[in-house]
């Protein structure tokens, strides 16, 4: 096994620990280290981060439900939308992409390069969500109110954005909660946690049909990356997870700079 796969699969520890840490961001690092460590196409790499994602996330939403956590009604009226947006972009949407879009000048713009160009985009905003993390906290007793064509509105987006990227996008959901859905802020990134799970592996199952699986190296990553939000959780106990989070949005911040470098100057 060569350096660089090593550090892919120690980067799938690190996925799970981010998201134990701070609930979430981990899952957008996912697609990076597939392409750049693992050296997967980004279409596959995609599929293969809404499994890992998923089932990653599918530990903390259950942990969340154990402790009554998750507000389900809420996640029921954003998740629908979200559930057929993700199956039906990661089934017919990017098998439906031409894998040449256009050219500019000698520089060809493939599905490719447009996948990871998108996906820098959204890592830019998530890391913009974290390094700022000014939401309003909502008190724990507040009466729930429900904006349900905002709320389904923003479920299809985020479905269809998950899709394309591959990543949970929790840093979309969990602002929606809160201002949509007016839930105080744990139990929105609990419910949060309990969406990007079903949603990611809802989208998974749209590639199961147009994709061949390699489920071996699949489901060891996953289980590297369901070790680390263990070991996560763990450390939430002793680590200021807001803190954490800025430095993770930092991180982010320079990882989405340098795949639009990289895919660039390719």
């Amino acid at each position: 096994m060569e350096l660089i796969e090593i550090f892919g699969y120690v980067g799938a520890l690190f996925i799970g620990l981010v998201l134990g840490l701070i609930g979430g961001g981990g899952s957008i690092l996912t697609v990076p280290i597939l392409v750049y460590a693992l050296t997967l196409n980004p279409v596959v790499a995609t599929a293969y981060s809404l499994f890992v994602v998923g089932a990653t996330s599918l530990v903390g939403a259950i942990k969340n439900i154990m402790k009554g956590m998750v507000d389900f009604k809420t996640a029921i009226i954003f998740a629908i939308p979200a559930f057929i947006a993700v199956y039906l972009t990661r089934a017919y949407l990017i098998s439906a992409i031409p894998d040449e879009l256009f050219t500019v000048g000698d520089f060809i713009v493939t599905k490719n390069l447009a996948i990871m160009l998108f996906f820098a985009s959204i890592m830019l905003l998530a890391s913009a969500s974290m390094i700022r993390n000014k939401r309003k906290e909502i008190e724990e007793d507040a009466v729930i109110t429900y904006n349900y064509p905002l709320i389904i509105i923003e479920g299809f987006v985020v479905g269809v954005i998950t899709g394309i990227v591959g990543a949970g996008g929790g840093f979309l959901i969990i602002p929606a909660l809160v201002l949509l859905a007016k839930l105080p802020m744990k139990k929105a990134v609990a419910t949060s946690l309990f969406i990007i799970a079903i949603k990611s592996l809802i989208g998974f199952l749209g590639d199961v049909q147009n994709l061949d699986i390699d489920w071996t190296f699949l489901l060891s990553f996953t289980s590297i990356s369901v070790v680390g939000i263990f070991i996560g959780i763990w450390l939430n106990k002793f680590i200021d997870g807001k803190k954490l989070k800025k430095a993770f949005g930092w991180f982010v911040l320079i990882m989405g700079i340098y795949i639009i470098y990289k895919e660039l100057a390719m």
